[in-house]
């Protein structure tokens, strides 16, 4: 499956921002999408997943976002959504969206096998 991520750029202290990942190769069946962060000099870490089957959909977030970020998916689209409201200069970083083939959702970014390139978010303050 490939990736393309878009949505990111400069936002102030307080505003938002909305990311979207569009995957191409295969459909949502059952799957898990997840978005991941990276500061210079820092880790790429876990911001939130979705998991997706049939039936039933779940979801997972960092505690550093919870309550600021939403993960959607548009499944006309094909589409995975990040809304991150109140957004902090901590945020900045560049976002990278991932898929790993089954619905539990681990927040490792080696249990993810698709990447996609990235895109930046800067938080001014």
């Amino acid at each position: 499956v490939q990736l393309v991520e878009s949505g990111g750029g400069l936002v102030q202290a307080g505003g938002s921002l909305r990311l979207s990942c569009a995957a191409s190769g295969r459909t949502f069946m059952t799957y898990t999408m997840g978005w991941f962060r990276q500061a210079p000099g820092k880790k790429r870490e876990f911001v939130a997943a979705l998991s997706i089957s049939w039936s039933s959909s779940g979801r997972s977030y960092a505690d550093s976002v919870k309550g600021r970020f939403t993960i959607s998916r548009d499944s006309a689209k094909n589409t995975v959504n990040l809304q991150m409201n109140s957004l902090k200069p901590e945020d900045t970083a560049v976002y990278y969206c991932a898929g790993r083939p089954s619905t539990a959702i681990r927040v490792s970014a080696s249990e993810y096998d698709s990447w996609g390139q990235g895109t930046q978010v800067t938080v001014s303050s």
